[in-house]
Protein backbone atom coordinates (compact mmCIF):
# COMPACT_ATOMS: atom_id res chain seq x y z
CA UNK A 1 0.00 0.00 0.00
CA UNK A 2 1.48 3.57 -0.90
CA UNK A 3 0.63 5.70 2.48
CA UNK A 4 -0.05 8.84 2.75
CA UNK A 5 -2.58 8.81 -0.19
CA UNK A 6 -4.75 11.96 -1.56
CA UNK A 7 -8.35 11.18 -2.47
CA UNK A 8 -10.16 13.60 -4.57
CA UNK A 9 -13.90 14.19 -4.17
CA UNK A 10 -16.08 15.59 -7.17
CA UNK A 11 -18.67 18.00 -5.70
CA UNK A 12 -20.85 18.56 -8.88
CA UNK A 13 -24.56 19.83 -9.96
CA UNK A 14 -26.13 18.40 -13.07
CA UNK A 15 -27.45 19.40 -16.02
CA UNK A 16 -30.12 17.55 -18.39
CA UNK A 17 -27.08 17.48 -20.92
CA UNK A 18 -25.26 14.30 -20.43
CA UNK A 19 -22.34 15.08 -23.09
CA UNK A 20 -22.22 18.34 -20.36
CA UNK A 21 -21.92 16.27 -17.25
CA UNK A 22 -19.45 13.50 -18.66
CA UNK A 23 -17.25 16.58 -20.15
CA UNK A 24 -17.98 18.52 -16.65
CA UNK A 25 -16.75 15.71 -14.75
CA UNK A 26 -13.81 14.87 -16.93
CA UNK A 27 -12.64 18.86 -16.31
CA UNK A 28 -12.80 18.14 -12.20
CA UNK A 29 -11.20 14.70 -12.63
CA UNK A 30 -8.47 16.17 -14.14
CA UNK A 31 -8.25 19.31 -11.64
CA UNK A 32 -8.40 17.19 -8.41
CA UNK A 33 -5.51 15.22 -10.44
CA UNK A 34 -3.59 18.44 -10.56
CA UNK A 35 -3.79 18.81 -7.04
CA UNK A 36 -2.26 15.44 -6.22
CA UNK A 37 -4.97 12.96 -5.64
CA UNK A 38 -4.58 9.80 -6.32
CA UNK A 39 -8.10 8.25 -6.43
CA UNK A 40 -11.43 10.11 -7.21
CA UNK A 41 -14.78 9.78 -6.72
CA UNK A 42 -17.76 11.64 -8.75
CA UNK A 43 -21.30 11.47 -7.10
CA UNK A 44 -24.02 8.88 -7.50
CA UNK A 45 -26.27 9.09 -11.17
CA UNK A 46 -23.55 11.76 -12.34
CA UNK A 47 -24.73 12.14 -16.07
CA UNK A 48 -28.30 13.15 -16.06
CA UNK A 49 -30.91 14.96 -13.22
CA UNK A 50 -31.73 12.82 -10.38
CA UNK A 51 -34.97 11.38 -12.57
CA UNK A 52 -36.34 9.48 -8.96
CA UNK A 53 -37.37 12.79 -7.63
CA UNK A 54 -40.89 12.03 -9.90
CA UNK A 55 -42.70 8.52 -9.55
CA UNK A 56 -42.72 6.08 -12.89
CA UNK A 57 -41.94 8.54 -15.58
CA UNK A 58 -40.14 6.81 -18.66
CA UNK A 59 -36.51 6.81 -17.70
CA UNK A 60 -35.10 4.21 -20.22
CA UNK A 61 -34.09 6.19 -22.46
CA UNK A 62 -31.42 7.98 -19.95
CA UNK A 63 -29.85 4.57 -19.13
CA UNK A 64 -26.69 3.11 -20.99
CA UNK A 65 -24.59 0.10 -21.50
CA UNK A 66 -21.47 -0.93 -19.36
CA UNK A 67 -19.18 -0.58 -21.21
CA UNK A 68 -20.30 2.01 -23.23
CA UNK A 69 -19.78 5.88 -24.16
CA UNK A 70 -19.59 7.06 -20.61
CA UNK A 71 -17.49 4.45 -19.37
CA UNK A 72 -14.91 4.93 -22.10
CA UNK A 73 -14.69 8.97 -21.46
CA UNK A 74 -14.02 8.14 -17.69
CA UNK A 75 -11.14 5.23 -18.34
CA UNK A 76 -9.73 7.92 -20.96
CA UNK A 77 -10.24 10.37 -17.79
CA UNK A 78 -8.46 8.09 -15.48
CA UNK A 79 -5.77 7.50 -17.86
CA UNK A 80 -4.93 11.03 -18.94
CA UNK A 81 -4.72 11.96 -15.00
CA UNK A 82 -3.49 8.82 -14.14
CA UNK A 83 -5.96 8.16 -11.28
CA UNK A 84 -7.83 5.46 -9.64
CA UNK A 85 -11.23 6.56 -10.74
CA UNK A 86 -14.57 5.63 -8.95
CA UNK A 87 -17.13 6.73 -11.60
CA UNK A 88 -20.14 8.09 -9.51
CA UNK A 89 -22.42 5.81 -10.35
CA UNK A 90 -24.37 5.05 -13.83
CA UNK A 91 -28.23 4.00 -14.97
CA UNK A 92 -26.93 0.72 -16.63
CA UNK A 93 -29.32 -1.33 -18.66
CA UNK A 94 -28.41 -5.17 -19.37
CA UNK A 95 -30.85 -7.87 -20.91
CA UNK A 96 -33.89 -5.82 -20.24
CA UNK A 97 -32.89 -4.80 -16.63
CA UNK A 98 -31.85 -1.63 -14.90
CA UNK A 99 -28.98 -1.07 -12.23
CA UNK A 100 -27.90 2.06 -10.34
CA UNK A 101 -24.12 1.23 -11.24
CA UNK A 102 -20.56 2.15 -9.93
CA UNK A 103 -17.77 1.43 -12.08
CA UNK A 104 -14.19 1.58 -11.17
CA UNK A 105 -10.95 2.26 -13.15
CA UNK A 106 -7.20 1.89 -12.58
CA UNK A 107 -4.79 5.09 -13.41
CA UNK A 108 -4.01 2.88 -16.88
CA UNK A 109 -8.11 3.54 -17.45
CA UNK A 110 -8.58 -0.09 -17.35
CA UNK A 111 -11.94 -1.48 -16.33
CA UNK A 112 -11.53 -2.93 -12.47
CA UNK A 113 -14.97 -3.88 -11.75
CA UNK A 114 -18.18 -2.71 -11.30
CA UNK A 115 -20.86 -2.75 -8.17
CA UNK A 116 -24.55 -2.26 -8.55
CA UNK A 117 -26.60 -0.75 -5.66
CA UNK A 118 -27.85 -3.26 -3.29
CA UNK A 119 -30.19 -1.03 -1.34
CA UNK A 120 -33.18 0.92 -3.57
CA UNK A 121 -35.09 3.47 -1.35
CA UNK A 122 -38.70 4.45 -2.11
CA UNK A 123 -39.72 7.52 -0.69
CA UNK A 124 -40.81 9.90 -1.67
CA UNK A 125 -38.77 12.03 -3.91
CA UNK A 126 -36.84 9.02 -4.18
CA UNK A 127 -38.59 6.46 -5.90
CA UNK A 128 -35.61 4.46 -6.93
CA UNK A 129 -37.57 1.04 -6.58
CA UNK A 130 -39.51 1.97 -9.64
CA UNK A 131 -36.51 2.52 -11.89
CA UNK A 132 -33.63 -0.01 -10.35
CA UNK A 133 -33.73 -3.57 -9.64
CA UNK A 134 -32.11 -4.56 -6.52
CA UNK A 135 -28.60 -6.26 -6.84
CA UNK A 136 -27.79 -9.55 -6.67
CA UNK A 137 -24.46 -9.84 -7.41
CA UNK A 138 -23.17 -8.96 -4.00
CA UNK A 139 -20.61 -6.31 -2.35
CA UNK A 140 -17.67 -5.69 -4.12
CA UNK A 141 -14.06 -4.44 -2.94
CA UNK A 142 -11.49 -4.02 -5.69
CA UNK A 143 -7.80 -3.79 -5.22
CA UNK A 144 -6.31 -0.87 -6.76
CA UNK A 145 -2.32 0.23 -6.72
CA UNK A 146 -2.66 2.06 -3.93
CA UNK A 147 -5.25 -0.18 -1.20
CA UNK A 148 -8.29 -2.13 -1.51
CA UNK A 149 -11.59 0.03 -2.07
CA UNK A 150 -14.99 -0.48 -1.32
CA UNK A 151 -17.73 1.25 -2.93
CA UNK A 152 -21.24 1.04 -2.18
CA UNK A 153 -23.92 3.82 -3.00
CA UNK A 154 -26.01 6.22 -1.20
CA UNK A 155 -28.97 4.35 0.60
CA UNK A 156 -26.46 2.00 1.48
CA UNK A 157 -24.89 4.29 3.77
CA UNK A 158 -27.73 3.52 6.27
CA UNK A 159 -26.87 -0.11 6.61
CA UNK A 160 -24.21 -1.19 9.13
CA UNK A 161 -24.30 -4.17 7.60
CA UNK A 162 -22.87 -3.03 3.81
CA UNK A 163 -20.08 -1.21 5.76
CA UNK A 164 -19.11 -4.35 7.84
CA UNK A 165 -19.05 -6.67 5.08
CA UNK A 166 -16.80 -3.99 3.01
CA UNK A 167 -14.01 -3.82 6.16
CA UNK A 168 -14.57 -7.97 6.23
CA UNK A 169 -13.71 -8.77 2.87
CA UNK A 170 -10.45 -6.44 3.16
CA UNK A 171 -11.24 -2.63 2.36
CA UNK A 172 -9.36 -0.14 3.51
CA UNK A 173 -11.62 2.79 2.24
CA UNK A 174 -15.05 2.81 1.54
CA UNK A 175 -16.04 5.36 -1.20
CA UNK A 176 -19.99 6.31 -1.17
CA UNK A 177 -21.08 8.16 -3.87
CA UNK A 178 -24.79 10.07 -3.21
CA UNK A 179 -27.29 11.87 -3.97
CA UNK A 180 -28.69 13.10 -1.23
CA UNK A 181 -31.04 16.41 -0.39
CA UNK A 182 -34.00 17.91 0.89
CA UNK A 183 -37.68 18.76 -1.04
CA UNK A 184 -39.01 21.97 -0.96
CA UNK A 185 -40.81 22.22 2.34
CA UNK A 186 -39.93 19.90 4.08
CA UNK A 187 -39.85 20.36 7.79
CA UNK A 188 -36.96 17.82 8.75
CA UNK A 189 -39.39 16.70 11.73
CA UNK A 190 -36.41 13.25 12.52
CA UNK A 191 -33.85 15.98 12.61
CA UNK A 192 -31.39 17.76 10.59
CA UNK A 193 -30.90 14.98 7.47
CA UNK A 194 -27.55 16.37 6.39
CA UNK A 195 -25.98 15.80 10.21
CA UNK A 196 -27.81 12.43 10.38
CA UNK A 197 -26.01 11.48 7.08
CA UNK A 198 -22.77 12.38 8.10
CA UNK A 199 -22.70 10.57 11.28
CA UNK A 200 -24.26 7.46 10.49
CA UNK A 201 -21.03 7.07 7.86
CA UNK A 202 -18.27 8.43 10.99
CA UNK A 203 -20.21 5.80 12.55
CA UNK A 204 -19.33 3.47 9.82
CA UNK A 205 -15.39 4.58 9.59
CA UNK A 206 -15.13 4.16 13.85
CA UNK A 207 -16.77 0.23 14.09
CA UNK A 208 -15.19 -0.85 10.55
CA UNK A 209 -11.73 0.83 11.01
CA UNK A 210 -11.91 2.45 7.84
CA UNK A 211 -11.68 5.53 5.87
CA UNK A 212 -15.02 6.62 4.43
CA UNK A 213 -15.26 9.43 1.60
CA UNK A 214 -19.08 10.41 0.60
CA UNK A 215 -19.70 12.60 -2.44
CA UNK A 216 -22.79 14.27 -2.49
CA UNK A 217 -24.23 16.17 -6.13
CA UNK A 218 -25.14 19.63 -4.98
CA UNK A 219 -27.54 22.57 -6.38
CA UNK A 220 -31.67 22.86 -7.04
CA UNK A 221 -33.10 19.98 -9.59
CA UNK A 222 -36.82 20.83 -9.59
CA UNK A 223 -38.01 20.75 -5.95
CA UNK A 224 -35.07 19.06 -4.56
CA UNK A 225 -32.70 20.47 -2.86
CA UNK A 226 -28.75 18.83 -2.74
CA UNK A 227 -27.22 20.13 0.41
CA UNK A 228 -23.61 18.68 -1.15
CA UNK A 229 -21.45 18.73 2.47
CA UNK A 230 -19.34 16.33 0.66
CA UNK A 231 -16.88 14.79 3.26
CA UNK A 232 -13.65 12.67 4.19
CA UNK A 233 -13.22 10.79 7.26
CA UNK A 234 -10.62 8.99 8.95
CA UNK A 235 -10.48 5.65 10.39
CA UNK A 236 -11.52 7.46 14.24
CA UNK A 237 -14.74 9.00 12.54
CA UNK A 238 -12.33 12.21 12.26
CA UNK A 239 -13.72 14.60 9.27
CA UNK A 240 -10.38 15.53 7.35
CA UNK A 241 -11.85 17.85 4.88
CA UNK A 242 -15.38 18.53 4.29
CA UNK A 243 -17.50 20.53 1.16
CA UNK A 244 -20.37 23.26 1.16
CA UNK A 245 -23.15 23.97 -1.20
CA UNK A 246 -21.22 24.32 -4.28
CA UNK A 247 -19.74 23.06 -7.14
CA UNK A 248 -15.68 22.44 -5.84
CA UNK A 249 -13.25 19.76 -5.36
CA UNK A 250 -13.01 18.29 -2.21
CA UNK A 251 -9.01 17.00 -1.51
CA UNK A 252 -7.69 15.20 1.80
CA UNK A 253 -4.79 13.47 2.56
CA UNK A 254 -5.04 9.71 4.52
CA UNK A 255 -2.68 7.97 6.66
CA UNK A 256 -3.55 4.36 6.06
CA UNK A 257 -1.11 3.64 9.19
CA UNK A 258 -3.72 4.70 11.31
CA UNK A 259 -6.09 1.44 10.66
CA UNK A 260 -3.64 -1.12 12.69
CA UNK A 261 -2.95 1.43 15.32
CA UNK A 262 -6.87 1.74 15.57
CA UNK A 263 -8.03 -1.83 15.48
CA UNK A 264 -4.90 -3.27 17.59
CA UNK A 265 -5.86 -0.55 20.04
CA UNK A 266 -9.32 -1.45 20.19
CA UNK A 267 -9.63 -4.57 18.82
CA UNK A 268 -13.35 -4.32 17.43
CA UNK A 269 -12.48 -7.26 14.92
CA UNK A 270 -10.72 -9.26 17.08
CA UNK A 271 -13.39 -9.78 19.79
CA UNK A 272 -16.57 -9.84 16.99
CA UNK A 273 -19.26 -13.13 18.42
CA UNK A 274 -20.08 -13.97 14.62
CA UNK A 275 -21.93 -17.04 16.14
CA UNK A 276 -24.18 -14.71 17.95
CA UNK A 277 -25.26 -12.80 15.24
CA UNK A 278 -27.89 -15.19 13.40
CA UNK A 279 -30.59 -13.08 14.30
CA UNK A 280 -29.61 -10.64 11.52
CA UNK A 281 -31.09 -13.02 9.05
CA UNK A 282 -33.45 -14.83 11.01
CA UNK A 283 -35.86 -11.37 11.29
CA UNK A 284 -38.66 -10.77 8.39
CA UNK A 285 -38.24 -7.37 6.97
CA UNK A 286 -40.58 -4.51 8.91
Amino acid sequence: MKNPILIGLIQMSMSSHRGENVKRAAQMIKGASERGAHIVCLPELFTTLYFPREEKIDASGLAETIPGKTTDSLAKAAQENHVVLIGGSIFEKEDGKFYNTSVVFDENGGMIGKYRKMHIPLDPFFYEKDYFEESKDGFKVFQTKYCKIGVLICYDQWFPEAARINALMGADMIFYPTAIGVPDGNEEIEGNWQEAWTIVQRGHAVANTVVVASVNRVGKEGNMNFFGGSFVSDQFGKILAQGGNKEEIIIAEIDLNLSKHIREGWRFFYNRRPESYSELIKRDKK
